[in-house]
């Protein structure tokens, strides 16, 4: 049997293990120490998340190829970047970069090299303190896969009022609208500036008449993942700017044999010159100074005349044409022949007196000296034919109408 005393110590442990078992159901329900809110929750318990709220984003997505090299980047939404380091991967090498002054995001100080292969880490911290981590290895566009369009002229530069936009794609383009789309020209003199396409890699840019002298041009090049071609994208993000100087348009007439330059309306200067002989004439046209060189070698093989010259140093030379046209000074010019300005001698160019070693206060270097990339030379009278527009840059010698034509937008 059992005794009252033992059966009244069973009694107390049951009653024991019951309210073990209560207060081990009130703690996994909810707070023990909640108010009484009508059952609807809420007290103090905590809902401070374990992970942190940063959230980095690397533009350049982990194992891609074909990444840009101008876009890639890190950014980070809910905290700040902490640190961001980037290298080439294998080498090792390091990439500068710097952080924001908000901390949220990074960029490479310099442009990516194309078909390389680069390794980001970045670290984060939100509002708590608490710290998010990311990585990713890719690999930028190949050249293979890209194109660039080198262009005329310069950022920064003061050229003539003649100096049209010229891009010189490396590879064919077949999308001409796309890619003509994504590069804009404007003039602060509210010119309206239309695009031509010479061919599949070249288009020009200009307006119906010269550029106003004293306007600025801007060109915004937005050609960074922008398709030419099947599998083929551009890499190019910038924009370019540059002034336009005074007027001047120099005029050669060729049976004269007189060039008379006209500076921003006003003649300040008539020269003898010698234009093309008979057998070499010189041609017609509006033709733009592209180069200038105090001074440079001259070799007729390289422009289909075998071994008629070749000049090591002819002086204060600027470039017409591509083909070979330019307005030079002559030091060598036959004593025996009449004077500059009696007939044409040269191979095509246009020659000014001067004389060897480009020194002197020759007509040759006063319009050297006063000359810019960019001014016009016109030359009429000659027996030969117009320049072709796009033998340099003198696609002036097309009509509006037919430069409008080759626009693809």
């Amino acid at each position: 049997m059992t005794t009252p005393d033992i059966a009244a110590r069973r009694v107390l442990g049951a009653c024991a293990a019951l309210m073990v078992g209560a207060l081990t159901l009130t703690a996994c329900g909810g707070n023990a120490n909640a108010t009484d809110d009508g059952g609807k929750g809420g007290g103090t318990s905590s809902t401070t998340p374990k992970t942190s709220t940063a959230k980095i984003v690397i533009s350049a997505k982990d194992g891609s190829t074909g990444a840009s090299i101008n876009a890639t980047g890190v950014k980070v939404t809910g905290g700040r970047l902490t640190d961001v380091k980037m290298t080439v991967a294998g080498s090792g090498q390091a990439v500068a970069g710097a952080i924001s002054a908000d901390g949220s995001a990074w960029r490479p100080k310099d442009q990516l090299e194309r078909g390389t292969k680069y390794e980001i880490d970045a670290t984060a911290k939100d509002s708590g303190g608490r710290t998010a981590a990311a990585g990713a290895i890719f690999t930028t566009v190949t050249s293979a896969n890209s194109f660039i369009g080198t262009y005329t002229p310069d950022n920064g530069t003061t050229v003539g009022v003649g100096m049209p936009v010229s891009f010189t794609f490396d590879k064919s383009v077949t999308d001409r609208k796309t890619v003509q789309s994504h590069i804009t020209v404007s003039s602060s003199s509210g010119q309206h500036v239309v695009g031509h396409w010479f061919g599949d890699r070249r288009l020009d840019f200009r307006p119906q008449d010269y550029w106003k002298a004293g306007s600025k041009v801007t060109m915004k090049i937005d050609l960074d993942g922008v398709q030419a071609s099947n599998g083929v994208y551009g890499v190019q993000d910038k924009t370019v700017s540059f002034t336009v100087g005074r007027s001047q348009v120099s005029t050669v007439d060729a049976h004269a044999q007189t060039m008379t330059v006209v500076r921003d309306g006003s003649t300040i200067k008539t020269v003898p010159i010698s234009a093309g002989s008979p057998q070499h004439t010189t041609y017609n046209g509006q033709m733009v100074i592209s180069e200038k060189f105090v001074q440079t070698r001259m070799n007729g093989s390289t422009v289909g005349f075998g071994g008629e010259y070749d000049i090591p140093d002819v002086p204060h030379a600027m470039r017409l044409t591509s083909s070979g046209t330019f307005i030079h000074g002559n030091y060598w010019y036959n004593k025996g022949n009449p004077p500059f300005g009696r007939s044409g001698t040269s191979h095509g160019c246009v020659g000014l007196a001067d004389v060897q070693g480009a020194q002197g206060a020759t007509e040759a270097k006063w319009f050297y000296d006063h000359s810019l990339v960019g001014d016009v030379v016109i030359v009429k009278n000659s027996p030969d034919t117009t320049v072709a527009p796009d033998n340099g840059l003198n696609g002036w010698n097309m009509a509006w109408s037919a430069w409008t034509a080759g626009s693809a937008v």
